[in-house]
């Protein structure tokens, strides 16, 4: 990410304060492993912000650079002028972090002296009359290389990933919602009124193209070459496997051609009864490339799994709410078929028959089931619904066990643990939110919140 660095001042402080504060934050962003633009400092005295028409000229240079530029990170080495503050944040529409230098017992002379804790107030306080939308952290006032400031960066840096990525997706909706499921309706209208767009593809017209595809031609044998590398596909016979490849050529160009952000499948019954596979392979091959894939045309948890993915630049998957696990309270067990991408998994995964379509349609029927178990580790799951037209989630962290099921437990599963999971089921429940739940690796519960609440003004509960 790229960061406009802004040097707060007010006249009658210490401007000397001002120089070192801009080699100070520079290194503080490079050590965050970010990059930084200043304004010139000979643009205003000393390239701070001190009045009004230095907002104005900081406003103009913000605006010649404003596509190259994700967030603003305000520096106040003192006080701060909170009026050239309005001036040149008014109109920038992107996350703000403010930051305020510590005072120093011993360094309190009017020539050393910051006041920068109560600027930060007097600042915040204008931003919040001025509707201007910004970032804090705890503690109030903190050296930029504090190592706790650096993280603050790299949280910061994941809150623009997010808003940069949220503020305007396209999500592909590819079939109908599952017949059975009703539980995963969606609101497209709301979608589309928070800058979401649905684009809906029939299950048809994806068989017709994927059948126009010659078996042998160089794009779809590179891409069985890529399953092969992928997982281990040595149970799944060569027709099935080529039939994966090429449906998921024409997913791939389906992604190029709507610039598509996310995808929600309908994986049954047509791709089992009719084609003979389970599209779990696929789902997982994509998330693990970046593109994620909700399943069952989950077009709410697709929006999660990408927002999931921003805050954690790791790939993410939509689980079911499934199972106890035995007495243990507050654990249970995250179970989908297998559609995980390998990353999310315990060594090595092999693709196999889905056993509920096996007996359904006969056995051998619907080979596409990358089974693996799912990595431990601590994890953030969210979810997402559309409530009186508008959007709203939860969020909350947790982790991923250890402790095993019977190997007869059919598909992709992982044991996990919360703080108080009866209290999140109620919620869950009570509170009208899918049986799906969708999570990614780390804890990252802070900044979802931070980045589609503050900035995008989506209500986000933490859980």
């Amino acid at each position: 990410m790229k960061f406009a660095l802004y040097f707060a001042n007010r006249g009658f402080f210490p401007e000397t304060l001002v120089a070192k504060a801009r080699e100070e934050m520079k290194e503080a962003v490079r050590l965050a492993g970010h990059e930084s633009v200043c304004l010139d400092e000979k643009a205003t005295k000393f390239g701070a912000i001190s009045n009004e028409h230095d907002g104005m000229i900081y406003a103009e240079w913000l605006k010649a650079h404003r596509d190259e530029i994700d967030g603003v990170i305000m520096c106040l080495p003192n006080f701060g002028d909170e009026s050239g503050a309005v001036k040149a944040l008014r109109d920038w529409g992107k996350p703000i972090l403010i930051q305020a230098y510590p005072d120093e017992i011993g360094k309190m002379s009017f020539a050393e002296r910051r006041d920068s804790f109560c600027g930060k107030i007097s600042i915040c306080n204008y931003f919040n009359q001025c509707n201007i939308k910004y970032t804090i952290f705890e503690p109030h006032v903190i050296h930029p290389l504090d190592k706790g400031f650096i993280e603050q960066i790299r949280k910061f840096g994941k809150i623009c990933r997010i808003y940069k990525g949220a503020k305007k997706m396209v999500i592909g909706a590819l079939g109908a919602r599952v017949t059975a499921f009703k539980t995963v309706r969606y609101d497209e209208v709301t979608l589309e009124k928070n800058n979401i767009t649905v684009e809906s593809f029939d299950l048809s017209e994806l068989f017709y193209l994927v059948d126009k595809l010659n078996d042998n031609s160089s794009e779809v044998l590179k891409m069985i070459k890529n399953y092969k590398d992928y997982t281990d596909v040595s149970k799944v016979p060569s027709e099935r496997l080529t039939y994966i490849a090429k449906t998921t050529l024409v997913i791939l160009d389906y992604v190029k051609q709507y610039n598509l952000d996310a995808i929600a499948i309908r994986c049954w019954n047509e791709f089992p009864a009719a084609k003979k596979i389970s599209v779990c392979l696929i789902s997982s091959y994509l998330t693990n490339m970046g593109i994620p894939v909700a399943c069952e045309v989950d077009v709410y948890n697709a929006l999660v799994m990408k927002i999931l993915t921003l805050a954690s630049e790791t790939p993410s998957a939509v689980m079911d709410w499934n199972n106890n696990y035995g007495t243990e309270k507050n654990k249970c067990i995250f179970y989908h078929c297998g559609q995980m991408a390998t990353a999310m998994v315990r060594g090595k995964t092999a693709v196999e028959s889905h056993k509920m379509f096996d007996k359904t349609y006969g056995e051998g029927c619907s080979y596409g089931v990358n089974v693996g178990v799912l990595k431990g580790g601590p994890i953030t799951y969210a979810s997402a619904k559309a409530e009186n037209g508008k959007l709203e989630f939860y969020v909350g962290e947790g982790k991923i066990t250890d402790d095993k099921v019977e190997k007869a437990f059919f598909g992709s599963w992982g044991i996990a643990e919360f703080n108080d999971l009866e209290k999140i089921l109620m919620y869950v429940i009570k509170k009208d939110y899918h049986h799906h739940v969708t999570y990614t690796y780390g804890l990252e519960k802070d900044v979802v919140k931070e980045g589609l609440e503050t900035y995008l003004g989506w209500k986000v509960d933490i859980l």
